[in-house]
């Protein structure tokens, strides 16, 4: 996956320009303090983008080199009242587990601490009814108080923590208002108690801390979750590898030091270290991390393999096609860091709805204290009522509505072989009517083989295969495959849609489709469905490589599938006419384009737009990348050029089409999900706060309802973990 750094200088050069500083922040806890961190950070000069992950509460800032400096980022956002340093993975980790391990204990003790004190409460309401005593009402009030009150200051420090430093910053976050009520609850209790009243409400303080608790700790296990999937299949890498060096003899070195080029042994049961080509040995490979199948797969030279996968049988060479930093896992790392940061516009608009949060909340609960003082009912009812209000608008369910259902869908789909690579994807895939697939190693078998080896002489063969080493196309793969030890061309050139050219020597070499090597009708194959290449040398004779086509094995299922979801199925390819036309009739497709270039495709997508439809592109070619970009939502597999992925929304790992499926089912279920959440997280603030303000719910029924909601919000989206279609991956 190379190919990019030479057809995309583009990309290369703002690559080049500005450099990423990735920070950890501490206290994030909710939506508001994301959006806060990031127009601050985003508004620093010299700053180009500001991306907070709360999953991993990471912080990645795009920046000019020499322009903005470490200690001014961390100094920016320590004025806003955030603790931040530069990001270590192994740091952040052991901070992350011992955050839940604090929260944990914190739980735990509430928990405590909440069951003891509702047994004394279930004592004195049921003593109202009984007549009991004032003396043993008031005993059993001031146990109470003995018990809160080391439970509030021990349990309630991840609260506290966090509002005073959003106070000391001059700013609110979520944790304002509950540590306000908790502590306005606790405090009107100890004033009850020693004045001898009759009510006491140490209950519902330390039941709020126990129900919030529940919520952080379910909240960090689902982040680690989330960070697991991602560490797991980086932990699959070998940190060292057997170098081979010119000479014949090994030396182990740092996975990381391998570059492009460099060869190493693999042992039998070793992982493979790096993404590259098999040059010698054959042996079996558990390569399920990739294609999804279980079966061994047999490696022979010329064939691609993948950092992580088991060699099971053989003694391999593999020639390294990439640095460690671009191997597929580590690609799959950094898409689920980016999926899980990036948000679509169901989840901008419940971060703007939590964002105003805190201000509404507290003036609410100004209004309510201030209205019932004024009717006369005296501070203290006036007072609990206030507190109620406080607790009881908690926007836990709305800050969960998107967030929660984007986490389980996100990482069931990655279990299913799909890599998110867009905030938003799941809510463009839901709205999907038509898909277009590039024919060529999508919905064809990427591993093709060449059926007129007979006609090509030696010298043509080892000629093209040179070329074909500098090309990420199917059939270019499959003809490097045949010559593994040829050498690439120095200073080769690939052209979008139309091969691949190169000078050597005074000599021109051109590698690709009929018109690019000007075959016209020269070596005219007949028309047959076969997928063919063209070499030329100069101004000799073309030469045409004509390889077999194979549909993937489930593309019918899924393109039957795709008719039964009421899609429109197309598809738009830049090979001939007559294998456009076979691969659509044994898939039953009626609208297909054979021939187009690039910018057709553009303007075909673009047209279909145009008219109204949303249309999901599935290609993996430099042909494709402009499509991706052009259409609604998009789709390519992992094995696709690094340009074309970038291109992509979603990516899919394995050989089949089946996860592609199960990314659509996910896409709508997803979308609904959310609207649910929203409908019910409206619901609950629509009937609940009315209630609150006019009095009719104490601190305790708040904190229940309250946390219920979110509990609530949160078993609906964890039905986004289910959807049709079998598992292709893991």
């Amino acid at each position: 996956m190379t190919l990019a750094a030479s057809t995309a200088p583009h990309v290369q050069a703002r690559e080049a320009r500005n450099e990423q500083i990735v920070l950890a922040v501490d206290n994030i806890e909710c939506a508001g303090c994301m959006s806060k961190i990031e127009r601050a950070v985003g508004a620093i000069p010299g700053v180009e983008s500001a991306r907070l992950n709360l999953t991993s509460r990471r912080l990645a800032v795009e920046a000019e080199p020499d322009t903005v400096a470490l200690p001014q980022l961390i100094a920016e956002l320590e004025t806003l009242g955030y603790a931040a340093r530069p990001y270590a993975p192994d740091e952040a980790e052991a901070g992350a587990l011992e955050q839940e391990s604090r929260l944990i204990r914190a739980l735990a003790v509430a928990g405590f601490g909440a069951a003891n004190i509702m047994l004394l409460s279930v004592a004195v309401w049921s003593g109202g009814v009984q007549d009991m005593q004032a003396e043993t009402r008031d005993l059993f009030h001031w146990i109470s108080a003995l018990i809160a009150l080391p439970v509030v200051a021990y349990s309630g420090q991840p609260f506290f923590e966090s509002a005073f430093s959003a106070l000391r910053a001059r700013r609110l976050n979520m944790d304002v208002p509950i540590s306000l009520a908790v502590l306005l609850a606790l405090v009107m209790s100890v004033i009850q108690t020693a004045g001898g009243g009759q009510e006491a409400y140490f209950d519902s303080a330390v039941m709020l801390l126990f129900f919030l608790l529940i919520g952080r700790v379910l909240e960090m296990r689902s982040r680690s979750r989330m960070r697991s999937l991602g560490q797991n299949l980086l932990a699959l890498q070998k940190p060292t590898v057997t170098k081979l060096d010119t000479s014949g003899s090994t030396r182990e070195i740092a996975a990381s030091e391998i570059r492009v080029g460099d060869r190493i042994l693999v042992a039998p049961g070793n992982r493979i270290g790096v993404d590259g080509i098999v040059v010698g040995g054959t042996s079996n490979l558990d390569d399920s991390l990739v294609t999804g199948e279980s079966a061994p797969k047999t490696v022979r030279p010329g064939d691609r393999v993948y950092a992580g996968t088991l060699n099971l049988s053989g003694a391999l060479t593999i020639q390294a096609t990439t640095a460690q930093s671009g191997t597929l896992l580590a690609e799959i790392g950094d898409l689920l860091e980016r999926a899980t940061a990036q948000r679509g516009r169901y989840r901008r608009l419940a971060d703007r709805a939590a964002a105003l949060y805190a201000p509404l909340v507290h003036g609410l609960a100004a209004v309510t204290f201030i209205g019932w003082m004024v009717i006369g009912a005296g501070w203290q009812p006036s007072l609990l009522n206030a507190i109620t209000v406080l607790i009881i608008t908690c926007p836990c369910a709305l800050g969960l509505a998107v967030p929660a259902v984007q986490a389980v869908a996100t990482s069931a789909l990655f279990r299913r072989g799909v890599l998110v690579n867009s905030g938003d994807a799941l809510e463009r895939l839901a709205e999907v009517d038509t898909v277009i697939f590039d024919k060529t190693g999508t919905l064809t078998d990427p591993n093709c083989t060449l059926q007129n080896t007979e006609t090509i002489s030696p010298t043509a063969l080892t000629a093209a295969a040179r070329l074909a080493h500098s090309s990420h196309h199917v059939l270019a793969r499959a003809l490097a495959r045949l010559e593994p030890d040829a050498s690439p061309i120095l200073g080769a050139q690939e052209l979008a849609g139309a091969g691949v050219v190169a000078q050597e020597a005074g000599v021109e070499y051109r590698l690709g489709s009929r018109s690019h090597c000007d075959a016209g009708a020269a070596g005219d194959v007949g028309g047959l469905p076969r997928m063919e290449l063209w070499f030329r040398k100069d101004d000799t004779a073309p030469v045409a490589f004509l390889f077999d086509q194979h549909l993937k094995s489930d593309a019918r299922e899924v393109v039957d599938e795709l008719r039964r979801l009421d899609l429109d199925v197309r598809v738009l390819s830049g090979d001939r006419e007559a294998a456009v036309l076979e691969a659509s009739e044994q898939l039953g497709i009626s609208r297909w384009s054979a021939a187009a270039d690039p910018k057709e495709k553009i303007e075909r997508v673009g047209a279909l737009r145009g008219s109204g439809h949303n249309v999901l592109m599935v290609g993996d070619g430099l042909n494709d990348a402009a499509a991706l970009q052009a259409a609604n939502v998009s789709a390519a597999p992992a094995t696709a050029l690094d340009i074309t992925q970038s291109a992509a929304d979603i990516i899919v790992i394995g050989d089949q089409l089946e996860p592609l499926l199960a990314a659509l089912n996910t896409g709508r279920k997803a979308r609904r999900l959310m609207l649910q959440n929203f409908a019910l997280a409206g619901v609950y603030n629509a009937i609940a706060i009315p209630l609150a303000v006019a009095g009719l719910v104490t601190p305790l029924m708040a904190a229940l309802f309250m946390s219920g909601s979110s509990i609530v919000v949160t078993l609906n989206a964890l039905r986004a973990a289910s959807s049709k279609g079998r598992s292709a991956w893991m």
